[in-house]
């Protein structure tokens, strides 16, 4: 059976003609993240994936076009090859500038692994007590992420490689998309503090049609405090209605908050593991992301900064 992809992806990526639902470019000036976030699969989708690619799956002998055609699109996000300046901007950039600095070819990221702690509890609550702890300090050491949110994105990671060891999921790629989100929790000066929640809390534009997509609210404003329309919220950027759906409890204290930095870090990886099933399959970990958000923009932002962060990890 076809894959029923969420509406964003299907609009943006699935129809050739169609101008990929966008964030206001305004969000990150008005002291809010971006909205945009998951959305939740219609009932009755199918978990697998196909490919979205026709014919010959080679990038660099499919012909560029314009206005956002399908296969310009799909060539840009599973291009493999860095060349010249592009090479040497995602492995020399500045990590004090993020690694929205540089600006290479997109493709779909490598995962890579977060070493776990040597004495854990299969059944550990907190999926912060997965990861080593020393090589967390050395990673947010050598990458700048901050070491709080580095053991969110590590434990979500190590949560899923028990959960469906199949996806390949890597905490690169939640860091992406933590930086592309909401730079770690610390957009607009704020800070995740060291329970893990957003501080202030992190509130997304209403998505009201107006430049982003259009959805009702679906929470009564308990998450976003609109009662109108739907925002993302939380360092992740997540949804209100897809929370519903996906939201978990990563710290083991009861609660699902998608302000919390573990709960929705956890959330992610588990929303992405069942779009892509196999992220180490190129065109599976693009409509993951996709799934996340549609414009092949932030595809490429994703990869750009999930590569930026193994290279300086090592």
């Amino acid at each position: 059976m076809r894959r029923q992809y969420p509406p964003l992806v299907a609009e943006s990526l699935l129809e050739e003609e169609r101008e990929p639902v966008r964030p206001r470019p305004d969000a990150r000036r008005s002291g809010r993240a971006r909205g945009g976030g998951p959305i939740a699969p219609p009932a009755g989708a199918e978990p697998e994936i196909e490919s979205l690619l026709d014919g010959d799956p080679d990038p660099a002998r499919r012909a560029p076009g314009a206005g956002g055609i399908l296969v310009a699109a799909i060539a840009l996000v599973l291009g493999a090859a860095l060349v010249g300046l592009s090479v040497f901007a995602l492995h020399h950039a500045d990590p004090q500038q993020g690694p929205g600095a540089a600006a290479p070819a997109p493709y779909a990221a490598a995962s890579q692994a977060a070493p776990p702690a040597e004495a854990v509890e299969h059944d550990a609550e907190a999926i912060t007590a997965l990861p080593d702890p020393g090589w967390a300090r050395e990673t947010a050491s050598r990458t700048g992420i901050p070491e709080r949110g580095l053991l969110a994105y590590a434990g979500a990671a190590l949560q899923l490689a028990r959960e469906q060891p199949g996806c390949g999921l890597g905490w690169n790629t939640l860091a992406g998309i933590g930086w592309v989100e909401s730079h770690h929790g610390t957009i607009d000066g704020g800070v995740v503090d060291q329970d893990g929640y957003a501080r202030p809390g992190i509130v997304g534009v209403p998505l009201d049609g107006d430049g982003v997509a259009h959805i009702p609210d679906s929470d009564g404003g308990e998450f976003d405090g609109d009662p109108v329309h739907d925002r993302a919220v939380g360092p992740m950027q997540f949804i209100p209605a897809t929370w519903a759906l996906y939201g978990a409890d990563g710290n083991g204290d009861g609660m699902r908050d998608p302000q919390q930095i573990d709960d929705a870090a956890l959330a992610a990886a588990r929303y992405l593991c069942e779009v892509g099933q196999d992220l180490s399959v190129e065109q599976n970990w693009l409509a993951a992301i996709g799934a996340y958000n549609a414009p092949v923009e932030y595809a490429i932002e994703v990869s750009t900064a999930a590569t930026h962060y193994a290279d300086l990890a090592g």
